[in-house]
């Protein structure tokens, strides 16, 4: 969709959509409980990505911030967090919206993947420092111990969901466009 300077009917109607999309598919998806907490494999980030594609750097930030900001409200153990998750999630959004939007030199199909990856690179990087950060000043763990938490436990985990969401996202976009420009849904 076109980016606009306001928020239509129809814009809100595609935010919410997307974002309730994002919050479905962070649902779809595999637990995996640690010694110091859990974190998981699952598929919202790709929804997240979409959303930037579809919706631009501040639509699609909205509806990747607030589908996985809900989500985190919905489990105890993250709830407290979920104005970082909302804060991180945009900045994915609209990191890959904004270069989708602003690298017209690049060629169509290089650019979504390159807005793909650095958009699920700079979640990655959030993500992960903020670990580090609460697990060294919030929790008090020593550096050995973070290591063990973030490094081993999170990294992995966080880089795999970055590969798949940026394979998935760049593939259903792809798919999609065609058919969104031929409902006139999508103009870009």
């Amino acid at each position: 969709m076109k980016q606009k300077n306001s928020f239509s009917i129809q814009r809100l109607a595609l935010i919410g959509m997307m974002a309730a999309m994002v919050f479905a598919l962070t649902y779809v998806g595999i637990d995996i409980p640690t010694g110091l907490g859990k974190t998981k494999i699952h598929f919202g980030n790709i929804m997240c990505l979409l959303s930037a594609f579809l919706l631009g750097p501040v639509g699609g930030g909205l509806a990747a911030g607030v589908g996985s900001g809900l989500y985190d409200l919905m489990d105890p153990m993250w709830a407290p967090e979920c104005w970082i998750t909302f804060l991180t999630k945009f900045v994915m959004a609209f990191v890959a919206g904004g270069l989708m939007r602003k690298a017209t030199f690049l060629n169509p199909r290089v650019r979504v993947w390159a807005a793909a990856l650095c958009g699920s690179l700079s979640y990655s990087i959030l993500y992960l420092g903020k670990n580090v950060l609460e697990s060294l000043y919030v929790k008090g763990f020593t550096w050995q111990v973070t290591q063990v938490e973030v490094l081993a436990t999170k990294a992995p985990v966080t880089l795999f969901n970055g590969v798949v969401a940026v394979i998935c996202a760049s593939l259903l976009y792809t798919a999609l466009t065609p058919a969104l420009r031929k409902a006139n849904i999508m103009h870009v």
